[in-house]
């Protein structure tokens, strides 16, 4: 923690977003806000920070889909790298350095990584069966297998963890396992592999994070970290039969690449060079000298590999400090169902960026004031518009409104003189002097939507401060009490400046600016800690700049918007889940032949007597004028289809329907609702496949 200690060196890693597809909210959620928060806070508390991050670009999906955009794998890496980087930037993610794992300078770490092991005789080597896929000609990666978990029953388990009860596995533990990549039954084959002997490390695990860490760590990572010890740990794969990654480094390893869990989480160090490289800096003090302080942030699918494999990994090298924390937060859930990338039910960054240009803060501060701590949490479009409307504009802009624009309108933009400062002013001075310290006590125990909801305490307090006080009455009759008034609420306003600006940068640099304070790291600049050691933060005289709105209203039409967006993904997950009617036997042309299929239409219709499907029509073939009896009475009215132009086939044997001879029939398919449409490909919601019936 910051204020233990004498340590003032830090390096915060952030997990290496996969380049299969942009960053989406839950990521932003689970890992990324929660690291920037914490790195711009030790920041402003003047320590020495790498916040360091990259793209994870090695695995099998990669060539994968690569495979099927008909492109090559470089080319997919290129794409996503693109658009999580800008989109990261875009929306103020504070890293010292984003990196790539296809750069040279990581292949060459994870390499001399992977060899210095080797050489030490850390790995065990041994041919094993590995689960093959036939039609795919290739070894299963453990994420492209599923099936059911022999622990909990869970049936979509992978073939490294089940993702409902936690547990460690192995693709070859799974029952009915399954290829996601064909779909096909894998076999087993035999292949030599090393493994990282994680039973070795059992002892030092134990002592590490189940004595040394058991009060600090938060319990859902200690919790999950204390299962796979107690379950006994066993030698881990670090390579793999695949084409795309790192190669194996030794002899031997022609045709294996590292496994990506080895060479990820190595990631971190190979972009740590890279940033002291660029900044003229020593990268070594930053992941060697036993004063510097290592955090991870991450997902709770990513607990074992940076509390268990990756410091095993460390241990065994020899040379690196372990992590002091790994603050995992569990998932984000949208709108009541599971994140899936795959079925594009999220909210995805650049778009939102495109979509609510100048709002990154507003995202920040909904996302952080319901972050999935300790559980898995919801994200509402609703609730990102209460947060927004209620809490951004409603308590913290309204009060930094109301500053500013009445200091302008009563002294020309001028911090006033104050007067002698009555038992409410220094009580109210006194608060905003606690509240570097409050935030700071939720910070250090990662608890960061307790730690937004106390910046927005601090706004609480300047809006009672002036409503108990009411300036704007008592400029008519007591001038020099409005003087005081004013010089505490700008107080307050430059406290909200300062201390908002991990939570809100965009916000705090606007504030900054209104207020005309210094930003930037000279010796004039306001710092975490002048909050709560200064007695007067903005000096009288000081000139402040024009006044403008910090945050705007999000409107319904807007939230409408986007939830239209997730429904109209919703039905098209439906329509692609559907099963589809199995194709029916093969026929002859001569079979074809005999349908004689007319297009005729709809002159009279009615309801059939005492049936709710049924309708009878009179349908004017060309032929002749015809009564169909069709079962489409819950899809259509009998007076909305009348003069509607329909395909019949009307060669059908007639046959009696309630006493009614229907003689042939309306071709008919359904929607993505389930809705029956007459026969016509282009109508809305038809899709392909849909049986004609």
């Amino acid at each position: 923690m910051p204020n233990e200690g004498t340590s003032s060196r830090y390096t915060i890693t952030a997990a290496l977003p996969y380049t299969n597809g942009p960053i989406h909210i839950g990521h932003l959620a689970g890992v990324y806000v929660p690291a920037d928060i914490y790195s711009r806070y030790l920041r402003l508390q003047g320590h020495d920070v790498a916040f360091i991050c990259g793209s994870d670009e090695h695995g099998v999906a990669i060539p994968m889909k690569a495979k099927k955009e008909g492109v090559s794998p470089k080319e997919i890496i290129d794409k996503y790298h693109g658009i999580i980087k800008k989109s990261f930037a875009d929306f103020g993610i504070s890293f010292d350095n984003y990196s790539r794992t296809s750069a040279e300078v990581h292949h060459r770490t994870a390499s001399d990584f992977f060899e210095k092991l080797y050489d030490q005789e850390d790995f065990i080597e041994e041919v094993t069966e590995q689960l093959f896929d036939e039609e795919a000609q290739q070894f299963l990666a453990d994420r492209f297998v599923t099936g059911t978990c022999p622990r909990c029953g869970y049936e979509e388990a992978y073939g490294d963890q089940c993702e409902n009860c936690g547990s460690s596995l192995n693709a070859t533990d799974l029952i009915n396992p399954k290829s996601t990549i064909t779909g096909g039954v894998p076999t087993l084959k035999k292949t030599k592999h090393w493994f990282l002997p994680l039973d070795r490390y059992e002892d030092f695990l134990k002592q590490w994070i189940l004595e040394d860490h058991k009060s600090d760590w938060k319990p859902n990572v200690y919790g999950q970290c204390k299962s796979w010890i107690d379950d006994g740990l066993k030698p881990r794969a670090v390579t793999r039969d695949l084409d795309w990654g790192i190669p194996v480094p030794v002899e031997g390893g022609e045709g294996k690449v590292l496994y990506v869990w080895f060479d990820a989480p190595i990631g971190y160090i190979s972009s740590t060079k890279e940033w002291a490289k660029r900044e003229g800096k020593d990268w070594e003090p930053y992941w060697k000298d036993k004063n510097t302080k290592l955090l991870h942030f991450i997902g709770k699918d990513n607990i074992v590999f940076h509390c268990i494999i990756f410091p095993s990994m460390l241990k065994a090298h020899g040379d690196f400090v372990l992590p002091e924390n790994v603050p995992a937060n569990e998932f984000l859930n949208l709108e009541g169902n599971k994140l899936s990338t795959s079925k594009n039910w999220a909210v995805w960054l650049h778009e939102y960026l495109e979509e609510f240009p100048n709002m990154q803060d507003v995202l920040r501060y909904a996302l952080t004031a319901n972050a999935p701590e300790t559980k898995d949490n919801d994200f509402t479009w609703k609730d990102f518009q209460a947060r927004n409307n209620n809490e951004l504009v409603a308590i913290f802009g309204n009060f930094v409104n109301r500053v500013t624009v009445l200091t302008h309108k009563y002294y020309n933009g001028v911090v006033p003189d104050p007067s002698a400062l009555l038992e409410i002013d220094k009580r109210t001075l006194e608060s905003l002097r606690s509240f570097p310290k409050t935030i700071t006590d939720s910070l250090d125990r990662y608890r960061f939507r307790e730690a937004s909801q106390e910046l927005m305490n601090l706004a609480r307090l300047g809006n009672k401060y002036l409503a108990d006080e009411e300036p704007w009455k008592l400029i008519k009759t007591d001038e020099e009490r409005v003087k005081t008034i004013m010089f505490v609420a700008l107080q307050i306003a430059t406290g909200l400046a300062v201390l908002s600006e991990p939570f809100l940068p965009f916000t705090s640099q606007k504030l900054k600016a209104i207020l005309n304070v210094i930003s930037n790291n000279s010796e004039k600049s306001l710092g975490w800690d002048s909050v709560s050691a200064m007695d007067t933060l903005l000096p009288s005289g000081h000139q402040i700049n024009k006044s403008e709105l910090l945050f705007r209203k999000v409107e319904d039409q807007e939230i409408d918007a986007q939830l239209a967006k997730l429904e109209a993904t919703k039905k098209s997950n439906e329509q692609m889940d559907k099963e589809l009617t199995p194709q029916k036997e093969t026929i002859t042309f001569d079979d074809f032949t005999k349908l004689d299929m007319r297009v005729g239409t709809i002159v009279e219709a009615e309801k059939m007597p005492k049936a709710n499907k049924l309708l009878v029509l009179k349908v004017d073939t060309g032929l002749d004028t015809r009564t169909i009896v069709s079962g489409i009475a819950e899809s259509f009215s009998a007076e909305e289809i009348i003069g509607k132009k329909v395909t019949v086939l009307v060669n059908l044997a007639p046959r009696k329907l309630r006493g009614v001879e229907s003689e042939g029939m309306i071709l008919m398919t359904e929607n993505q609702e389930g809705k029956l449409v007459f026969l016509n490909p282009d109508e809305d919601g038809v899709g392909n496949g849909e049986s004609i019936s």
